[in-house]
């Protein structure tokens, strides 16, 4: 069940609420309503034309985010990059490569049961890092979105939103290898290193895989 506070913020952005699982071998795009009259479509057309903070101005393209609206795992980054500005879609590249990689050795794949997107849905100038400022303009619609999927699990992928998503100022080695709550939802949370960093930093490729592994088990005791 979603909370009164959170009703009350998508009855405010004229959202109502739906819970749709897409059938077998069926799986949800970030552009399709899960049913007719759902309002997942909305959401992300709002995103697409939002201009909350001066991003708008610069980007090519705002990215939602890519995968199932019924998700149990969302898994949030900092920003999209030059490739997904561009594509309109999170991890793309070599980073989502990894990414890709990292979820097909849970069982999961970006497109079911899986929801990927950013703490800010436009790209900073030439990659920099969001302010908070950004961050805070574009909450709105990551709250939105968690409302609506009621995800069993988050994974924080990155210092940024890791930061952002447990109000914490400790660094990622921190953050990492312990679970958090998110906010008044409870939803439990984990912190890992960002595919970007694994690139860079492949000796922590073995703690990110144990941070995976811990997730893996909590989304299968969600499901027993």
């Amino acid at each position: 069940m979603i909370d009164q506070r959170r009703r009350r913020m998508l009855d405010e952005m004229g959202l109502t609420v739906w819970r749709s699982r897409a059938r077998p071998g069926q799986p949800v795009s970030e552009t399709a309503p899960a049913e007719p009259g759902g309002d997942w479509s909305s959401l992300i057309a709002s995103i697409e034309a939002c201009q909350r903070c001066p991003l708008h101005a610069t980007r090519q393209r705002a990215v939602p985010g890519v995968g199932d609206p019924a998700a149990r795992l969302m898994i949030i980054g900092e920003a999209p990059g030059a490739e997904e500005d561009r594509r309109g879609e999170p991890f793309v590249g070599r980073a989502g490569q990894l990414l890709d990689a990292m979820l097909a050795a849970m069982g999961l794949d970006r497109q079911q049961d899986v929801f990927i997107t950013n703490v800010v849905k436009s790209r900073p100038p030439e990659n920099r890092d969001p302010t908070a400022e950004e961050i805070a303009a574009c909450r709105p619609w990551l709250d939105a979105q968690l409302a609506l999927i009621q995800p069993g699990v988050i994974l924080a992928v990155g210092k940024i939103a890791a930061q952002s998503l447990t109000g914490s100022r400790q660094a990622m080695g921190r953050l990492r290898d312990q679970w958090h709550r998110f906010g008044d939802t409870g939803i439990p949370l984990r912190a890992t290193y960002h595919p970007a960093y694994l690139l860079r930093r492949p000796d922590a490729k073995a703690r990110a895989w144990a941070d995976l592994v811990a997730v893996r088990r909590a989304l299968r005791g969600a499901s027993a």
